[in-house]
């Protein structure tokens, strides 16, 4: 999984694309942590919670936004590092999908919507 995902991503790079990140949760720092994705890669990470706004990721030092930058910015996929609430925040993000953002889910296979 984790060669998959960087493989993706690292490809999505080389064709100039924008990645960015949602969801601030343990989990998702330690898969950004074990597959070594950091600053190189995501712009930022965007999290519902003004607790974890303004600080970043542990580890990989990618700061926390609020999740109107996803609109804001259109990165042009979002890595989705709280895959439990996908249908969720998915339909919290219509807005940024109908503009044409898509979403890299990783678990329990690395997939984009």
């Amino acid at each position: 999984m984790r060669d998959e995902l960087r493989g993706l991503l690292s490809d999505l790079k080389r064709r100039g694309k924008r990645l960015a990140a949602y969801g601030a949760a343990a989990k998702g720092s330690t898969l950004l942590n074990y597959f070594r994705v950091g600053r190189e890669t995501l712009d930022f990470v965007a999290d519902r919670s003004t607790y974890k706004q303004g600080r970043f990721m542990p580890g990989v030092r990618v700061p926390v936004v609020a999740p109107e930058r996803l609109v804001e910015e259109m990165p042009d996929y979002v890595l989705l590092l709280t895959w439990n609430f996908a249908d969720e925040i998915l339909a919290q993000q219509a807005e940024y999908r109908r503009r044409g953002g898509r979403f890299i889910i990783p678990v329990p296979e690395v997939r984009v919507v």
